[in-house]
Order: structure tokens, then sequence, then C-alpha cells
């Protein structure tokens, strides 16, 4: 009995050893041989399972410079001040705007249909639409800034993304044949949200596709040549970086410029996302996470301005197209306003949306964009 609980012992003191080397700078053990502890047959199918090579990533003097990075990007914030609060909790919401909502989706493929609230479930505010008789017109009232009203108070039990949001377990360890997957969640292809178009960037791209992709698609004609806007919400919501790069759910207007092929874009590679977003950067960010791509990204191909200025001539035609839109009425302040449109002039505000929302000013598909704002512009023109 006294050998078993020795036994017990030393298995514990092992594994508290085993999870400090995890954690920490590796250092050197002495074999009994004299040569480094580590030294041995590599483990199975000849993958480098050393101790010293999950400490080049796993150790606090690689990670604490990742750490401050991520700390500077919209990501650690729930993608903007606050929204973890009552976007990340939502169902509708969750899957990019918290922890739980976006590993549960990667794990189950779904998120909690009740959403991730702790004293009380949220009940929304519901506009009968004047006919309180007929529930197929209602709808959810939002305040100002698009963001629904409770009747009550739930509160939201959740956390803002953070790296174990992204980063699970690694696939395999065999880096030297299956490549380096980081450890990242949602590598295989993705089906988008809104018409299951299946876009596949190739590997680690992948993750950013899953959340960087728009909510619903553009106007369509409700048998009368117009289009109805419920919401100051209405549009591609906040990210369609992943469509636009495709070249798709932009509102194709006829016009002068013609629209460019589907995935036709320079920007459009195996390694999209990764390449310019986490590339080669300043030493400040030297793991790219915070995601802001810096001159060094981008001067190999483009001009130093395009970082601030983006593609040529385009804010400018964003400027024009957002003072006939606000002549028209459906767009105030950068903001759709709800009301009943015809819908050329409803597609043409889903184009303004498009581009500003993107916020890349055109860079991640300028012949796309170009056209799809110069069209617009034409075909509110008098």
């Amino acid at each position: 009995m006294k050998n078993l609980k020795l036994l017990q012992y030393l298995i514990i003191l092992v594994s508290s050893l085993l999870l400090t080397n995890c954690t920490n700078d590796y250092i050197a053990i002495p074999g009994a041989d004299g040569k480094d502890g580590i030294d041995g047959v590599d483990g199975i199918d000849g993958a480098d399972t050393s101790a010293e090579a999950c400490i080049s990533c796993h150790s606090n003097s690689h990670r604490d410079p990742i750490y401050a990075a991520y700390n500077t990007s919209f990501h650690s914030k729930g993608l903007t001040e606050g929204a973890v609060n009552y976007a990340g909790a939502r169902a509708s919401c969750a899957r990019c705007h918290s922890n739980e909502g976006f590993t549960d989706f990667m794990d189950y493929g779904f998120v909690n249909p009740t959403g991730y609230y702790g004293l009380s479930e949220p009940e929304l505010v519901i506009n009968d639409n004047g006919t309180p008789d007929d529930t197929s017109d209602d709808y959810p009232e939002v305040d100002e800034y698009g963001v629904p009203i409770y009747s009550n108070n739930p509160v939201p039990v959740v956390n803002p993304i953070t790296c174990v949001t992204c980063h699970d377990t690694h696939k395999s360890f065999d880096f030297e044949n299956d490549g380096q997957d980081y450890a990242l969640r949602g590598l295989d292809p993705v089906t988008l949200i809104t018409d299951g178009t299946v876009i596949d960037y190739g590997n680690r791209s992948n993750t950013c596709i899953n959340c960087h992709q728009p909510r619903r698609t553009g106007p369509t004609d409700d048998g009368s040549g117009t289009f109805r806007v419920t919401s100051t919400h209405w549009g591609p919501h906040h990210g369609p970086q992943a469509t636009l790069l495709e070249g798709i759910q932009g509102a194709l207007i006829a016009g002068s410029e013609g629209y460019p092929g589907v995935g036709s874009a320079k920007h459009r590679t195996d390694t999209s996302c990764v390449n310019c977003h986490m590339g080669e950067t300043e030493s400040q960010d030297p793991a790219g996470h915070s995601f802001i791509p810096t001159e060094t990204n981008c001067t190999s191909c483009h001009d130093s301005g395009i970082l601030t200025q983006g593609v040529s001539g385009l804010a400018a035609d964003m400027a024009t197209l957002k003072g006939l839109l606000e002549n028209v009425g459906i767009v105030h302040d950068d903001h759709p306003v709800k009301g009943t449109y015809s819908v050329l002039e409803a597609q043409a505000a889903w184009n303004y949306l498009f581009i500003l929302e993107d916020a890349s000013k055109g860079v991640h598909n300028p012949e796309y964009a170009k056209a799809l704002i110069k069209n617009s512009i034409e075909a509110l023109q008098p």
C-alpha cells in the first residue's frame, strides 16, 4: 500500500514538471549519459514531439509579445468596445462576438440557441407593425445603434475572444509532412451563412472567413419594384471582407463599369488573410497579432499611401454616393434609415455599406469595389 502511494506521488510530481515545462522557456536537463534529457528517438510517424519542439512556441518569451500585440486588436475587445456584453451573449451574434459562441460553433456546429445568459433569459421588445393580429410582419425593436431592446435585463455570461478562441489543439505534430496548423480551429473550407457558398482560402485563412462574412444578402424586389429596410442595422453587417475579396454578394447594378470575375482579385490567394494581416511586421508586433497590416506588408506591390488612402479615386466616389443616398433618405450618418425604397436605391445603399463595412478602402478587391460604387452612382444620378 505504501509503495502504491509513493508511486502516485511520483506521478503527480512528474506531471507537474511537465506542465511547468509547457509554460516556461526551455532549459535542457542533463541525461544520464551526459546528453540533454530530451535526446532520443522521434515520436510517432517521425514527428518531433520533444519538449524542446513544443517550447519553441509554448514559452513565455515567445508568447508575451503576442499577448501585448493582441491586446491592441479589435478582436480582444469583442471586436468593438462593449460588444461582447450585448452581442457576445445573443444566440444570433455569439459565434463571432464571444469566446463561448465561437468555440461552441467550431466544436459542435451551433451555438446555445437561448444565448449565454446567467440570471434571466432575454425577452425582446417586438414591434407588431401596427397589426397586432398579424405576426407575419413583426420585427424586434432596436435602438439607434441597431442593438435589440429587451423588456427585462438579461445578464451576459461570456468572455471576449482570447487565444483559446482561435487556437485549440494540433491536428498533427508531423509539421514537416502535414504543415504547421498552429493549432487553429476552423481550418476547413467555410460555408457562408447567407447562401451556402463554400470558400476555401486554404488552411490558416479559413479561420478568418468564419466571421468575416455578411450576415444577410442584398435587397430583392418585393414584387412591386420596392424593398423595405426594417432596421438601422440593415446591410451586410461588419464583416463582409471574405465576400469582397471573393468578388461576390455585391449588388451588380448595370453600368459603365464591368465586374471582374469571381475569385480573380490579386489578393485572393491560398493564404489571403494571413499574408497581409499577419505577414512581416514591425518589431513591437513580431507575430502579427494586432492584425493590422503595416507598410512592410504592402509596399512590395503598392505605393506607401495605400494604407491611409486606399484605392485611387474610391474615397471620392464613396463621398459622392453617400450624398446621393442621403438625398434619397435611405442613409444618414453612414447608417441605413428604415423605410420603403425602390430596389435600385436599396441596391446602391447596400453597395455603399458593403464597401464601408469592409473597411479596407477597396484594397481587398479594387476593381470589384470601384465597379460597385461607380455603377451605383450612375444609377442614382438624374
